[in-house]
């Protein structure tokens, strides 16, 4: 995930480990001179200080400022031709472009014999790999030689080549179009969340339907079944289809369970395909196989079977605090996760530069209903406030929508009261500019409308006819999503029963998970 600072090569000096600045020295000291050149000046004082100033480079160094642009942009390149020559960085894809380019170099050179005998290798290892663009480029190449010089090779070189170009063109179209599938469907899910009602839904499935080619599961190859996994799982993610969720991105991580390589390959899509997975399974409520699969990427993680770099790190992270707090949620135990989310909280501000902002908002609303189940509710309107008050973000409409409720929620809990008139008018306002505004929202604000107009002997009957009015949305295909986000039943049953929210859901627990 890309660090979000303003100059360029201030955040890529930043980003280095201390092995690749002692290797790009060493790259850069390959010749007399260098040492001292002017970039290497330049990178040894960005490596210094905390923050890019082009004030402080011409105080510091003899860079003039008709010079600082051009000495940044050729820092810029050398260091990522040290870190291309990092075996940290080298992968199946860097093999195979190296290898074109070696055969480039033949072709140039008038060694047609040997530049095919290269290009043949790397071809088989692209395509044993799944990377079909690369062995198309590949194949392009040897039919433009083919073309030019008689090399004699093989009799029915030009049939053979036509056809698997043809081949790689196919399903390099059909990756296309599944590619793009899945992403406007992604797209989707992380604007506008959950479908919202019968007629959102239909539009959902006729947009899904209406761009999936067809196929043969048979005859794909490891990427598009990749792609087409991907997009089942984000319509159904969408429709709110938790057991279909299940099922695609328990398809997607068999995938890698069965070609393993590409664990080391792939890794990024082989982490997030677990992390949907896991996702599936806590929607479902099944703790024994949730334990397991997670246990399963830790160790995973740990033994080093997941290719692991500065991009990945922050994946793990992600993945593996998120799923943990959802471990936390899913047994109902808040109280003893406060300690874990303020540790997270401070991991949280050290990835800062790392983190999108979505993610970091997913991480404000999870620890905050970590506060409100613990009954903290002052430190939970503390972390919906962050997510409230960033006029900036615009993911996740329905995690702003449900921050929001909670936010009221909390307020009444805590005893602050005395402006919830104001964030009730705020938040219905706010619910109609985002065009969501449900049933059990609309209930939910009304009730705490008329909250100061109920007499304290007339209270419990207040929340007893609010849970029954809500409870038949419980299993609603739409109004349920509401649920997912805030367990307002189990606040209701807790000011009824006089209990806390945490040994209500304790309890539900105990009776739910598997």
């Amino acid at each position: 995930m890309a660090i979000d600072q303003k100059d360029a090569l201030f955040s890529l000096i930043k980003s280095l480990s201390k092995s690749e600045k002692r290797q790009f020295k060493l790259y850069a000291g390959r010749l007399g001179g260098n040492a001292q050149a002017n970039y290497m000046t330049l990178f040894n004082l960005l490596d210094r200080v905390i923050s890019y100033d082009d004030t402080l480079i011409l105080k510091k160094t003899n860079i003039k400022k008709t010079q600082i642009s051009n000495t940044k942009a050729h820092l810029y390149k050398q260091i990522l031709v040290s870190l291309r020559f990092n075996p940290m960085h080298q992968n199946v894809r860097a093999q195979i472009r190296e290898q074109f380019d070696f055969a480039a170099i033949l072709y140039n050179k008038g060694l047609y014999t040997q530049s095919l005998k290269i290009l043949d290798k790397a071809k088989e290892l692209a395509l044993n790999n799944g990377e079909n663009n690369l062995a198309y480029e590949i194949v392009e190449f040897e039919k433009g030689i083919e073309s030019q010089y008689i090399t004699r090779s093989m009799s029915n070189r030009a049939d053979q080549l036509s056809e698997q170009a043809k081949e790689l063109s196919l399903k390099n179209v059909m990756i296309s179009k599944l590619s793009n599938l899945s992403l406007q469907l992604y797209s989707l899910l992380l604007k506008e969340g959950y479908v919202k009602d019968d007629a959102h839904a239909k539009i959902v499935t006729d947009y899904f339907e209406a761009r999936l080619p067809k196929y043969d599961l048979h005859t794909m190859s490891f990427m598009e079944k990749l792609y087409l996994y991907k997009a089942y799982l984000w319509h159904s993610m969408i429709l709110q289809d938790f057991v279909s969720s299940y099922k695609y991105s328990q398809k997607w991580v068999d995938l890698f369970n069965e070609q393993p390589q590409m664990k080391m390959q792939n890794p990024v899509f082989y982490l997030k395909g677990v992390n949907y997975l896991l996702e599936a399974v806590y929607m479902l409520k099944h703790k024994t196989k949730f334990d397991s699969i997670l246990n399963q990427l830790d160790a995973e993680i740990d033994n080093n079977e997941v290719a692991i770099n500065d991009n990945t790190k922050t994946l793990t992270f992600l993945y593996l605090n998120q799923n943990k707090l959802n471990l936390f949620f899913l047994v109902g135990k808040f109280t003893k996760g406060i300690p874990y989310v303020q540790k997270l909280d401070s991991q949280i501000e050290e990835f800062r530069d790392m983190i999108d902002a979505h993610h970091t908002m997913v991480f404000y609303y999870k620890i905050a209903c970590m506060y409100f189940g613990a009954g903290e509710n002052e430190k939970c309107i503390e972390y919906l406030g962050r997510i409230i008050k960033n006029k900036r973000l615009k993911m996740r409409e329905d995690l702003l929508c449900f921050s929001r409720i909670l936010n009221l929620v909390a307020h009444y809990e805590a005893g602050l009261d005395y402006n919830i008139d104001k964030l009730i008018i705020s938040t219905y306002k706010y619910l109609l500019k985002m065009n969501d505004f449900h049933l059990v929202q609309q209930k939910m604000i009304e009730f705490l409308k008329n909250l100061n107009n109920i007499y304290p002997q007339d209270l419990k009957k207040a929340f007893v006819q609010l849970h029954k009015d809500l409870i038949e949305f419980e299993n609603h295909p739409h109004e349920r999503r509401a649920f997912l986000y805030l367990d307002i039943l189990s606040w209701l049953e807790s000011k009824i029963q006089n209990r806390s929210v945490e040994s209500i859901i304790q309890e539900k627990a105990k009776k739910l998970i598997k």
